[in-house]
């Protein structure tokens, strides 16, 4: 049984060494310079199954707080299936199950008290396709806040998001016009800020500058260094440059589920520890 949508398990090594992120304690250089802060997830081998398909093994990784983290990985390596852990979006397939612990803010989001709508509120998702809804551009940045019962000025917080996603110049004089009729960069955007409106912890992203030109891309990636001041960002990526751009930490998935390496961007692109890592940055496979 082949794992849903983009991903598909092969055989690979389980990674054997420790994850870096993991002593991670407060704002310090690590040794390849690079700022390291608190994690704000905490992935404790997690596993997870599609009916008697294991489509990750042992995932162990400390994601840092407002900082971006890129997933990189060939097709069918698990990434998507990771990013859709941290906020349960995998409860939504039934044959879907998750074993280990994952933790927000020290807290276990796989726990029975945890309401995983609420959980969706502090981590938001855009997703690889731009999906904005056949509403005005306010309304579909409201969306998040209507169903939330925000009861403060909706008005203002849906400027503020567009301003975050770098997007209110562009469109402030026509916010009833439909989200529909905006480019595919601009509707990226306003998907980015739907996320944010809502004023979440996290934001996930699933490939979203994948179908871009390179100019929208370029766009993107400049929001996702800004919004990183405030947001933790979880990037799910198959272009290897785009995350050595505007990543502080990689993991590296390889064939089987599994995470080979995660690391500081800069030691996973220029001295890995893992020799199939290397393989794969270089091009050898992949």
């Amino acid at each position: 049984m082949s794992e849903p949508e983009t991903d598909a398990e092969g055989t690979d090594e389980a990674l054997s060494s420790p994850t870096p992120g993991s002593e991670v304690a407060g704002d310090s250089q690590s040794d390849s310079g690079v700022l390291t802060a608190e994690p704000i997830i905490q992935s404790r081998d997690v596993n997870v199954f599609y009916g008697d398909e294991q489509a990750l093994q042992n995932i162990t990784m400390d994601i840092p707080e407002k900082r971006v983290t890129a997933l990189i990985g060939p097709s069918g390596c698990g990434k998507s299936t990771f990013l859709r852990c941290i906020n349960r979006m995998n409860d939504l397939i039934s044959t879907a199950r998750v074993d280990g612990e994952l933790l927000f803010s020290d807290k276990n989001v796989y726990d029975t008290d945890v309401d995983p709508v609420a959980l969706r509120r502090k981590i938001g998702m855009v997703f690889q396709q731009p999906n904005p809804f056949p509403k005005s551009i306010r309304d579909n940045v409201a969306y998040g806040l209507e169903i939330q019962g925000f009861d403060g000025d909706v008005d203002a917080r849906v400027e503020e998001a567009l301003k975050g996603a770098a997007l209110w110049d562009e469109v402030n004089d026509r916010l009833d016009e439909s989200g529909l009729e905006l480019s595919g960069g601009q509707q990226h955007r306003l998907c980015i800020a739907r996320a944010i409106a809502p004023d979440p912890e996290v934001i996930l992203m699933d490939e979203p500058a994948s179908a871009l030109d390179p100019v929208a891309t370029s766009q993107v990636e400049d929001l996702i260094a800004d919004i990183s001041e405030e947001y933790t960002v979880v990037i799910v990526t198959h272009n290897m440059q785009q995350a050595a751009r505007i990543s502080d930490k990689t993991g590296v998935f390889l064939t089987g589920g599994e995470l080979v390496e995660f690391d500081d961007t800069q030691k996973i692109f220029e001295n890995p520890e893992h020799q199939r890592v290397e393989d794969y940055i270089t091009g050898k496979f992949g």
